[in-house]
């Protein structure tokens, strides 16, 4: 099915179009239309061009007024003030626009797929081989996914990247360690089980450091175990893939809890790149992008200096040749670019790595591997913080391990939809699974629902309230709607746009219509914040129109209630997309 073009684009078509025919000497003129409280909409572009044009504004406005097709549109329109146009929509235009939108038969509601989409790499949820995952790896995993879904649902060719932690000097440690005790790794009970899996790798990694750091000649057997690795020894990389392959069941482990799903092909971490490194030195160093220093290879930049006030440089090479991850992330960048063919590299990466991400793509601009056709973005995100302000750790000081802190989301919510169940007569297989959907979907929007790079408190009690903005107060919306369905009987919901609309079903129709103009700009800018706020917006308008207009009451027309359940059904449709694109699920009965 075509895509349905929004209320708000018909209405800035028929307005520039109107501004030129009426105002030909102004060129093409942008009418600055904007929702407002007077009336549906506000223009305010003809102020600008009274001023250019030195005429009177009202009269300007009067003249684009009258230049307006005729249609059913528009149903009022007055030139307000010095020149503003109030525009009302009619609710005839209202409702068959949204009638168009549930009858997209794709399940897109009418939002189009962008014609112009390219292939973009998102390089997300980084986890370190052999190390447990805690809460600083959180934001990675959860705005990574939104984002991946919501591009791919726009038409873009996404392709995910996992740039795990894989390779460096501690994996000398930990495999040295398992040459002299080689049944370290082995453990008993589910090959799947991830808890065991990080169990396991804890204890090697606790008691390969404590005779690394006890035993000077255990200390130098492993630096030669890292010579090996590098040079490609096959029993050392046996042993190394050991850890490897432990590791992704613990990863996956998580990842299942937080309702994502992390492919074996997309997990390209560091070690993907080992090969490249050579040669991305050599290209940098005989371009010039890249020089000797005190041994280093380096690349210095004109504005990034230290505290002394000399330049700081990106170290390529290490002095002992020795590879810095600025290697390994232009090597990558190669990759994405030439073999992937990628139009644009999307990193959701902390803030705190902002510098090094900086100079990272100059370098690659100043080498041509990024140019006018290939950009580098980095999706910025802020810290997780403790009720008290400060980053989120336990009572003893410690980092928050991930799965702790998504087991207790669940708790939480489960006893909160436990306390409910009796009304609506859930069993207790549904409690448990509509305890994971709203304790997962509780962590995700509490992230997703805060501008990327802002830092934000972790507040359990807060996410799992069914008030305010959070996760529930929107899946409550959804299974509202859907036992008002239920109930609906022989009643289905239908569009009937010879109908007037009362205030608040004009409000939420108009709001509905927002959802692909929505998509289009998150997209753009890579903000899944705006998605969360639009959804949260929509569920407001549900609440006012729940409010000031009964559904399904015997007082109502028979063409009134199923124009209202037509409402509410676009609406569920609308919440269901929107909350499956951040990731997060909408049960049918909460």
């Amino acid at each position: 099915m075509a895509s349905v073009t929004s209320l708000a684009s018909t209405l800035q078509q028929q307005l520039a179009d109107a501004l030129t025919a009426a105002l030909p000497d102004a060129g093409a003129a942008d009418p600055l239309l904007r929702r407002s409280d007077r009336a549906d909409f506000q223009a305010n572009g003809i102020l600008a061009l009274a001023k250019k044009l030195k005429g009177n504004p009202r009269e300007l406005a009067g003249q684009v007024t009258a230049a307006l097709p005729a249609g059913e549109l528009i149903k009022d329109i007055e030139v307000s003030g010095p020149g503003f146009l109030n525009i009302t929509l009619a609710d005839r235009a209202i409702v068959e626009t949204l009638a168009a939108r549930a009858a997209d038969t794709e399940g897109r509601l009418g939002v189009p797929v962008d014609a112009a989409a390219g292939t973009t790499v998102i390089d997300y949820a980084q986890p370190n081989v052999a190390k447990e995952m805690h809460v600083g790896h959180l934001r990675s995993a959860v705005i990574g996914d939104a984002m991946v879904r919501i591009l791919e649902f726009t038409g873009e060719n996404v392709v995910r990247r996992h740039h795990i932690g894989d390779w460096g000097t501690q994996f000398g440690m930990l495999i040295q360690y398992l040459t002299e005790h080689p049944g370290a790794l082995k453990r008993e009970g589910d090959a799947a089980d991830g808890e065991a899996a990080m169990s396991t790798l804890n204890r090697v990694y606790k008691a390969s450091r404590a005779l690394f750091d006890s035993d000077e000649e255990f200390k130098a057997r492993s630096r030669d175990r890292v010579v090996a690795l590098q040079a490609g020894d096959p029993q050392t990389l046996e042993l190394w893939q050991g850890f490897v392959d432990e590791s992704k069941i613990y990863f996956h482990s998580v990842f299942d809890k937080l309702d994502m799903e992390v492919r074996d092909p997309d997990i390209v971490g560091e070690s993907g790149y080992n090969d490249m490194l050579e040669e991305t030195c050599r290209i940098l160093e005989e371009t010039g992008v890249a020089v000797r220093s005190e041994g280093a290879l380096c690349v210095f930049f004109d504005d990034v200096k230290g505290p002394d006030g000399n330049k700081v440089p990106l170290i390529v090479k290490k002095t002992n040749g020795g590879y810095g991850y600025a290697a390994t992330d232009l090597s990558a960048i190669r990759d994405r670019v030439q073999d992937l063919k990628a139009d644009t590299l999307l990193y959701v990466v902390d803030a705190r790595q902002s510098l090094h991400f900086k100079m990272v793509f100059e370098t690659a601009r100043r080498a041509g591997w990024l140019n006018e056709d290939v950009q580098a973005v980095q999706l910025a995100f802020g810290t997780v913080l403790g009720k008290d302000g400060k980053p989120f750790k336990t009572r003893e000081g410690e980092t928050v391990r991930l799965e702790d802190l998504l087991d207790e989301a669940v708790s939480r919510a489960t006893a909160v939809v436990r306390e409910k169940a009796d009304k609506v007569g859930l069993s207790e297989d549904e409690i448990v699974e509509n305890g994971r959907y709203v304790g997962i979907g509780a962590v995700k929007y509490a992230d997703l629902s805060t501008s990327a790079v802002r830092d934000y408190k972790f507040d359990l009690d807060q996410m799992v309230s069914l008030n305010g903005d959070t996760s529930v107060y929107l899946q409550y919306a959804y299974a509202r709607i859907r036992s008002i369905l239920r109930k609906a009987g022989d009643a289905v919901p239908a569009a009937h746009p010879e109908l007037a609309l009362a205030p608040a079903e004009r409000a939420l129709g108009l709001h509905l219509d927002q959802f692909g103009e929505v998509l289009g700009e998150v997209a753009s800018g890579y903000e899944p914040h705006k998605l969360a706020a639009y959804l949260y917006q929509l569920a407001s308008h549900l609440t006012t129109f729940y409010d000031q207009c009964q559904v399904l009451s015997p007082d109502n027309a028979p063409e009134v209630v199923e124009n209202r359940l037509f409402l509410v059904d676009l609406t569920a449709r609308t919440l269901h997309q929107g909350m499956g694109l951040l990731g997060i699920r909408t049960p049918e009965r909460l």
